[in-house]
């Protein structure tokens, strides 16, 4: 029940994002062309996005329990590091060139477009480069996993 729950929620999600128009590169592109094109549209989105999740959040927090799961899995670190820093800025480096973000290029996908094929593919390798990354340092901070001594 909620795999199929989850289905619906991309699903809708998807189509929110073609009827915005947030799935075409070039609308996007607009938006972020404050001296030529600009298309302010986006910005209705943006907006639009942050209020419902002010609210649901603060809906969805006054529950006891998630519905379709045991607890909530909140973030637990506030500070600001490097890669809360770098991670946005490579984000929004990649989306001002592309015109995509992950969502619309998920989206995007359905439709065939060799752009989204190739940006899905370089956001995969990137996300699995950030993991090896992770998993390195993970490593060098617990030191050289030894074998238990054998008598």
């Amino acid at each position: 029940m909620a795999i199929l729950l989850q289905f619906l929620t991309g699903l809708i999600f998807g189509l929110g994002l073609i009827v915005a128009g947030m799935a075409d590169p070039a609308k996007v592109l607009n938006f972020l062309d404050l001296t030529g094109t600009w298309d302010p549209s986006l910005a209705f989105v943006m907006a639009g996005a942050i209020a419902v999740t002010f609210f649901g959040f603060r809906l969805a927090l006054r529950r006891p329990q998630p519905i379709l799961a045991k607890s909530f899995h909140l973030p637990t670190a506030n500070g600001v590091d490097a890669r809360v820093v770098v991670g946005p800025a490579i984000f929004g480096i990649g989306w001002g060139l592309s015109g995509l973000c992950p969502g619309p290029a998920l989206t995007l996908l359905g439709f065939g477009l060799p752009s989204a094929f190739v940006f899905v593919a370089a956001m995969a390798a990137g996300m699995a480069i950030a993991r090896w990354r992770d998993g390195r340092q993970a490593a060098d901070v617990s030191g050289p996993q030894r074998a238990p001594h054998q008598t």
